[in-house]
């Protein structure tokens, strides 16, 4: 079987991948009957043991299966009084995710997000967006989040530096489960874009078309299936109300598989426009797609060491330039000033680089200041549910021209955003309030392994 996750999630002590590790936590709950099985994603976060074994039952509720389920079911609803359906559909569609549709079916990125918004609605989305808001807030958050802790370390306090990114669900999960409290005081606390996204779309969206959050089914569409590990984390429940912030993960391989399925002709579909409720960012800008400068997982390393270079050393539009070290997955830069270096920061992309990042940190021969971490080579434009490339071509070649297309896109400046500026305002009342906190930031956990019978190594 091929798993559907990350590669550092498929760690496991078994040969295959057909039945849950011998460390699952509910191996007797599981049927061979069609009956709906009691393992959840939830359950499999909590887990020691394996991730991505019997990934068919796992992902059943983050499936095309569900979300087809919930549009027919929604167009079965009845309207209320005010002309709405009990259940408010917003489908929000990242970056990563369109190229890889525009890719695979010869569209330019314009293109593939109105053939998606299409789609969607033609399907029964009340609300089809783009993520660059939340993408924005990512990126600030995290920013601010380095600049506390370099002061931080600074002034002696342990475990701060080197900051690793925490956008990568993957790299997180991975963490959690083989090094717990050794390597998370170094992951960074902001939320990802997808989980940003849905504190946006449940919390301020909601309120302000006068809706319940639960009432909103959000869907998301990703570059990666380890985005519904993340959707399932209880630190994203709601307990009290009851719901998730992102109730359903599709990914541009369910795309594919629903339009092949379904006889859908993408040339067919009738192109939408994106909607823009936070607000617009550029009025004059026809487009609505737009990227980071820096690496197409959304230019975390270049725009934190800008930011940092111009706030912490008052260096303003600094040249940064990553060098490929021992492979064009582990890159480096560095911040000088005067000769004399003052930052350095990294880009690390696939396990076998993660596995020699943690040996440096446990060595403690980390250089480095900050560290993007993400689990997939090639980054996020070469997630593991990107739509699979055609004609033999390899992976990283595919990857190389999803990142041309991602270099190409209107870039925009999360700094000089006036929709998030306005968010931060008149919704949040700061960028430093309890609120913002709350929305924009999480934490992470330990996990240590079952000891159980089942857990012993023979």
């Amino acid at each position: 079987m091929t798993s559907r996750f990350s590669g550092a999630l498929q760690i496991t002590n078994l040969d295959d991948f057909i039945t849950p590790s011998q460390e699952c936590i509910k191996p007797i709950e599981i049927q061979t009957s069609k009956s709906k099985t009691e393992i959840t994603l939830a359950d499999c976060l909590a887990c020691s043991g394996c991730i991505t074994s019997a990934e068919t039952v796992l992902v059943t509720q983050q499936s095309q299966e569900e979300l087809m389920r919930v549009f027919r079911e929604k167009t079965s609803q009845c309207q209320n009084e005010d002309g709405m359906y009990s259940t408010f559909i917003v489908v929000s569609l990242s970056v990563q995710a369109v190229l890889s549709v525009a890719e695979r079916y010869s569209l330019n990125s314009e293109e593939a997000l109105n053939k998606l918004a299409g789609y969607f609605y033609q399907l029964g989305a009340d609300l089809v967006l783009d993520m660059t808001v939340a993408d924005d807030f990512a990126l600030l958050e995290s920013a601010k989040e380095f600049i506390e802790r370099y002061k931080a370390a600074k002034e002696g306090e342990k475990n701060q530096l080197p900051m690793l990114s925490s956008s990568c669900p993957g790299w997180v999960c991975y963490a959690e489960k083989t090094h717990g409290n050794f390597i998370l005081p170094y992951i960074s606390v902001t939320k990802s874009p997808q989980q940003i996204m849905g504190s946006l779309v449940k919390y301020y969206l909601a309120e302000t078309m006068g809706l319940l959050p639960e009432q909103v089914y959000h869907v998301t569409v990703m570059p990666c299936y380890d985005k519904k590990l993340e959707a399932s984390r209880k630190d994203f429940y709601n307990y009290e109300r009851k719901f998730r912030d992102v109730d359903c993960v599709i990914t541009p391989i369910e795309l594919e598989q629903m339009f092949n399925d379904y006889n859908v002709t993408i040339s067919k579909i009738n192109e939408k426009e994106v909607q823009k409720p936070f607000g617009s960012q550029i009025e004059d800008l026809k487009n609505n797609l737009y990227g980071h400068t820096g690496s197409g997982s959304g230019g975390y390393a270049e725009f934190i060491l800008r930011y940092a270079a111009k706030h912490l050393f008052d260096e303003a539009d600094v040249i940064i330039k990553f060098k490929n070290l021992r492979n064009p997955d582990f890159q480096e830069a560095v911040f000088q000033k005067d000769g004399r270096p003052l930052l350095t920061f990294a880009i690390t992309n696939g396990f076998r680089n993660i596995q020699n990042l943690v040996q440096k940190l446990k060595r403690e021969k980390c250089p480095y200041d900050y560290v993007e971490v993400m689990a997939c080579p090639c980054g996020c434009l070469n997630g593991g549910a990107q739509i699979k490339p055609l004609n033999n071509i390899q992976p990283r070649e595919l990857a190389l021209k999803l990142e041309s297309k991602y270099w190409n896109l209107p870039q925009s400046n999360p700094e000089q955003n006036s929709v998030v500026q306005n968010l931060y305002r008149n919704w949040l009342g700061g960028e430093y309030t309890d609120k913002a906190l709350a929305y924009f930031h999480t934490q992470y956990h330990e996990i240590k392994k079952a000891d159980t019978a089942l857990a012993i190594k023979w």
